[in-house]
């Protein structure tokens, strides 16, 4: 991929996607939009200018970056994404969350989606996923990146902790991995549901080099990205502590966990579309 930005392309398919995320999650009156507009800078900009990865979908994934999602319920903005950079037809996107299809409500392996390298959603795993792919790659000479994305509630679940405590002692070195700190989860506010501060210095005190980034900034979140690869493979994992917003491109949607988890109605589906401008073509 070129290392020219061009931050009007990413922010034209950024548009589009949250345009997905909104119609899929209304057509079926389930899922979740709220995480996946949030995130949607994030994974625009590791699909269309970060990340060396292969849409023909390399099952072993050697010679290629690879990336986790373990927050799986933001399965919305993932599909959209693959779609848009090439893995299956984005027609399919018409399929979400219907009985015997391939978009799942949380991404599952069982029927074959590429791009999908395990089944997500049980929060606390993506990170384990990621360290055994990285250290795998180690192991076999291969020099390239793999990335995960976890929620900050997730970090409440003891298995994250297990997994990063490993990857600092074992030097997994070629992980970089990131939190979507948008400060919310399903059931409020994650400092009152059970409070994770300090992050950075937790993370660091688990021996990771710390980067914090905006989000929701394309231009600060690549070159949040590139610093995290110059810093990378110097025997220290890296995190991408990412500040987000809930909800974000949609006004009443922003900053509420009340959209972690519910669809718009058809009134709100024409309000946030009326919001955002159709760049690529709507399925």
């Amino acid at each position: 991929m070129s290392n020219q930005v061009n931050i009007q392309a990413l922010q034209n398919t950024a548009s589009q996607v949250r345009r997905d995320i909104v119609r899929m999650v209304h057509a079926v009156q389930s899922g979740h939009p709220g995480g996946s507009l949030g995130c949607t800078e994030y994974f625009v900009s590791l699909y269309f200018h970060v990340m060396n990865h292969n849409n023909k979908f390399n099952p072993n994934g050697e010679g290629e970056d690879l990336f986790f999602v373990s927050n799986g319920h933001i399965s919305p903005v993932w599909y959209s994404t693959l779609a848009r950079s090439g893995y299956f037809p984005v027609k399919e996107l018409d399929t979400f969350r219907k009985m015997g299809t391939r978009l799942q409500g949380h991404p599952a392996t069982e029927e074959g989606l590429p791009g999908i390298r395990i089944a997500s959603g049980s929060l606390g795993q993506g990170l384990s996923a990621c360290v055994g792919a990285a250290q795998t790659k180690k192991l076999n000479g291969d020099d390239s990146f793999v990335y995960v994305i976890m929620g900050d509630g997730e970090l409440q679940e003891g298995q994250v902790w297990e997994a990063a405590m490993y990857a600092a002692h074992h030097k997994v070195d070629n992980v970089i991995a990131s939190v979507d700190y948008n400060g919310r989860q399903i059931d409020g506010d994650v400092q009152d549901v059970m409070g994770i501060e300090s992050l950075k210095a937790k993370w660091e005190a688990f021996g990771w080099i710390v980067l914090e980034s905006e989000g929701n900034d394309f231009e600060n979140l690549i070159n949040t990205f590139e610093k995290a690869k110059s810093l990378a493979k110097q025997g220290r994992p890296v995190l991408n502590l990412m500040k987000t917003e809930m909800g974000q491109g949609v006004d009443f949607m922003v900053g509420s966990h009340k959209w972690h988890g519910v669809a718009p109605n058809d009134a709100q589906l024409e309000d946030a579309l009326s919001q955002l401008e159709e760049t690529l073509g709507d399925y």
